[in-house]
C-alpha cells in the first residue's frame, strides 16, 4: 500500500516559496534560496542521498495547478519519473511528457485516490504548498519531510498556514545553526 509524502524545503521562518511566485520566479521571489542545497554547484553527498531516495521512492505525484503551471518550462518533463496528477477545475486531456503523464483531476481528494492507485507501493509525493495544505487538512497525507534550509525569506507560502490543530509522531529536532 502507498503511502502519501508531504516533502517540502522550508527556511526557518516557515516558508517553502517565497512571494510573488511566477513564471520568471516559480519559487517566488528569493525562493529558490531554498533549493541551492539541491541543485547548487556545491550540492552535500549526505543531502543528495535524501533527493535521491526520495524521488526513487516516488510512484506518482499530486500537485497543484500553479506549481504545474510554473514549473513545467523548467523541468521539461514531470517533476518526478513518475504519472502526475494536476488538481485543477479545468477539464483537459492528458498532458504525455518524456518520464510519466500529467493527467488533469478535479479536486485533491480524487487525484490522491488515483495516483496512489498507480503507485502500487511506492509514495504518493504531494507539491505545491496549496495543494499539500488541502492534503493535510483532509487527513490524506502519512507522513511530512522537511528539509530545513538554514534562511529567513520573510515572506512567501507557509506550509501549515490555517490547518486546525494537529500532532505528528517521532522525536523532537535540535537544529542549531551558526550566524553567516
Amino acid at each position: 500500500m502507498s503511502k502519501v509524502l508531504v516533502y517540502a524545503a522550508m527556511s526557518l521562518d516557515g516558508y517553502i516559496a517565497g512571494p510573488d511566485v511566477s513564471h520568471d520566479h516559480p519559487m517566488g521571489v528569493d525562493g529558490a534560496r531554498l533549493h541551492e542545497w539541491m541543485f547548487g554547484e556545491h550540492v552535500d553527498p549526505a543531502d543528495r542521498v535524501i533527493t535521491k531516495a526520495v524521488s526513487a521512492d516516488t510512484g506518482a505525484v499530486v500537485l497543484g495547478r500553479r506549481t504545474f503551471d510554473v514549473g513545467l518550462a523548467h523541468w521539461e518533463d514531470v517533476p518526478y519519473p513518475a504519472p502526475s496528477f494536476v488538481v485543477t477545475h479545468e477539464t483537459r486531456p492528458d498532458l504525455p511528457q518524456k518520464s510519466g503523464t500529467f493527467a488533469f483531476v478535479p479536486g485533491v481528494e480524487a487525484a490522491v485516490e488515483r495516483a496512489k492507485a498507480v503507485a502500487g507501493d511506492r509514495t504518493v509525493t504531494v507539491m505545491g504548498a496549496d495543494i499539500q495544505r488541502q492534503a493535510l487538512a483532509a487527513g490524506l497525507v502519512d507522513e511530512v519531510l522537511i528539509s530545513l534550509v538554514p534562511v529567513l525569506l520573510g515572506a512567501g507560502a507557509k506550509l501549515f498556514d490555517g490547518l486546525p490543530p494537529m500532532a505528528f509522531t517521532g522525536p523532537v529536532t535540535h537544529v542549531r545553526l551558526g550566524t553567516a
